[in-house]
């Protein structure tokens, strides 16, 4: 029989708070992430904004013991960390970090051979001034790059560990051993459905008796000088408002232009129920249906949002519930207008004509698209959205795109009565899309 799988610890690393109530409080008050680049001269780029995570000091996420592994952490990896011990900590979970980061002594609350995790990861910048270092001494006299002196010469000039910082696997590889996570785990590679996807499996995983609990969700920062081009040849970035970087990402919005780059990342503790209900833990939500699909063309949107309707008529079906049932959806809201208008139309086929009365939720706006970690995010805060019977305003949203027939909260935050979520996800590129319901557990 398949087990019942509920949430019970939230971890956030995002621009506008790090934890679960500094990211509420922002979103409540209005306030954004997104800013000048300050990690590098954005000024030879088009698009010069992004959401930007000001402080993470990585001691206060891991043991004194494992502080030297901090130094072959890419960024990513370094988000990915902070998240899992707030996350962990969030839940009450005793796991060996916590113990040990702690000082707390006594024995654990979790079986570390039930203890699984999934955690969607992108593509992780090289350290570029590191690299170029190397390169140069691998150039021939006339400048040229020679793979002999790469190999004799420009390879000593980095660390043995080099590689290390910069595999996707490697999120989930340093958490698991920081946590003593030993179930199943697994990485998921599929742009900004990653989460979905990652949390997904983990649903499966403790659903099907693979594991009690599994810490699952993604990580990313795009904001380097390649995430930035890369973004910025794909044309999905809003280039004319450097000088007002506040109002840059507009989800759903008439005049949206485009999408802004982000770091962050969210983490899940996801725990089959009775586990949960026997160690006293705090219930968030219950997971109750999950669904995927793939997009007919990977290089643009359904005009008609079918690849992401399909995903999410699956989660629903996967739930038992229709579209009467849904009381909020949490929308994935890049701020590109082809994305957004094929996202709203998926939407509308799903509810029909509830569409118009069943609150949106975007939170784009306030930190920009945070890559393989934005759909945890989002999940996150439609969870707190039914903690709070309160539903933040989307920023920057002031004209809503005709082309986008749904309710999107906007002005100012809305109450409301949640107890059942739709939340959607889609790569930009990569044609992934993925959707899963939750549903609140009254007494948890």
């Amino acid at each position: 029989m398949s087990r019942r799988v509920v949430v019970t610890g939230l971890g956030l690393v995002t621009p506008i708070g790090i934890g679960p109530e500094a990211v509420w409080e922002a979103l409540v008050a209005g306030r954004c992430g997104v800013r000048r680049i300050t990690q590098f001269d954005p000024a030879e780029f088009d698009s010069q904004v992004a959401g930007e995570i000001e402080s993470l000091r990585m001691s206060d996420y891991v043991p004194k013991a494992y502080r030297k592994f901090t130094k072959v952490m890419a960024r990513d990896i370094e988000i990915a960390v902070a998240c899992a011990y707030l996350a962990a900590r969030d839940a009450g979970l005793r796991t060996r970090c916590l113990i040990e980061r702690d000082e707390a002594g006594g024995e654990g609350n979790v079986d570390p051979t039930r203890f699984g995790a999934n955690i969607g990861a992108g593509l992780i910048c090289a350290d570029l001034a590191e690299l170029a270092a190397a390169l140069y001494t691998a150039a021939d006299a006339e400048g040229r790059f020679d793979i002999r002196r790469w190999g004799r010469e420009g390879m000593n000039n980095l660390t043995p560990l080099w590689l290390l910082k910069f595999l996707p696997n490697m999120l989930a590889c340093h958490v698991t051993i920081v946590h003593d996570a030993q179930a199943p785990s697994n990485t998921i590679t599929c742009g900004e459905a990653s989460s979905h996807l990652a949390i997904g499996e983990a649903f499966r995983t403790i659903a099907r008796g693979g594991a009690d609990v599994c810490i699952c969700g993604g990580a990313e920062s795009k904001l380097n000088p390649m995430g930035l081009m890369r973004q910025s040849l794909l044309k999905r970035l809003v280039t004319d408002r450097n000088d007002r970087p506040e109002t840059a990402c507009r989800p759903f919005d008439a005049d949206g232009g485009g999408t802004v780059i982000s770091e962050g990342g969210g983490l899940l503790i996801l725990e089959d129920l009775e586990h949960a209900l026997a160690r006293g833990a705090r219930i968030y939500a219950e997971v109750v249906g999950f669904g995927a699909s793939s997009s007919r063309d990977w290089r643009r949107p359904d005009p008609d949002g079918a690849g992401i309707a399909l995903a999410m008529d699956k989660a629903m079906h996967d739930a038992g519930v229709t579209a009467d049932q849904i009381d909020l959806v949490a929308a994935f809201g890049c701020g590109i207008r082809d994305h957004d208008r094929s996202e709203a139309r998926a939407i509308r086929a799903v509810l029909g004509g509830r569409a118009d009365r069943v609150p949106v939720l975007a939170i784009k706006g306030a930190m920009g698209n945070n890559g393989a970690g934005s759909g945890a995010i989002d999940i996150a805060a439609a969870i707190l959205c039914m903690q709070h019977g309160l539903i933040p305003a989307s920023q920057n949203t002031e004209r809503l795109d005709s082309e986008c027939p749904i309710d999107v909260v906007r002005g100012r935050p809305r109450e409301a009565c949640v107890r059942t979520v739709l939340t959607p996800a889609y790569a930009l590129g990569g044609g992934q899309n993925a959707a899963l319901v939750f549903r609140r557990v009254d007494g948890g």
